[in-house]
């Protein structure tokens, strides 16, 4: 094999020296953290409570939750999607689909919350973001392959 070949092989396979791979989940998760506690701020200004209901009990959402919320899920599926890449780069496409998926399916948690409208608009659009921040940061990675 060509040194060509390898140096290539290393690039689409997200390893090999200065591929900085891992940028792209950490990337993703500041991005998503920072546009949703932009999000969490315009809803605190607006009055929305940022209060969840769950079984009679009442959760709020703070600062820390939202950053927590939105680093952990991109950094873990970003991660393991990267690494299963390098086994098989189809699992790049796959977990776009399947990452964007499910953070959209799971709008359906403040939907169906029985927050303030305010509370409930802010964090469904927080799970939007985690799904777009999904989608394009593997996207952007793709493309710099």
């Amino acid at each position: 094999m060509s040194h060509s070949a390898v140096q290539n092989s290393a690039r689409r396979s997200g390893s090999g020296s200065g591929s900085g791979w891992w940028k792209v989940p950490v990337a993703g998760a500041v991005g998503a953290a920072v546009v949703n506690l932009i999000v969490f701020a315009v809803a605190d200004l607006a009055g929305a409570s940022l209060v969840v209901v769950d079984a009679g009990e009442e959760h709020p959402i703070t600062v820390g939750g939202v950053i927590g919320s939105s680093v952990v899920p991109l950094v873990v599926g970003l991660g393991a999607a990267l690494l299963l890449a390098v086994w098989k780069p189809v699992f790049l496409r796959i977990a776009q689909y399947v990452g964007s998926g499910l953070a959209l399916l799971s709008v359906a948690g403040p939907l169906s919350s029985g927050a303030d409208g305010g509370t409930v608009a802010a964090l469904s659009l927080m799970h939007i973001t985690l799904g777009v921040a999904v989608f394009t940061t593997l996207q952007l990675h793709r493309r710099h392959l």
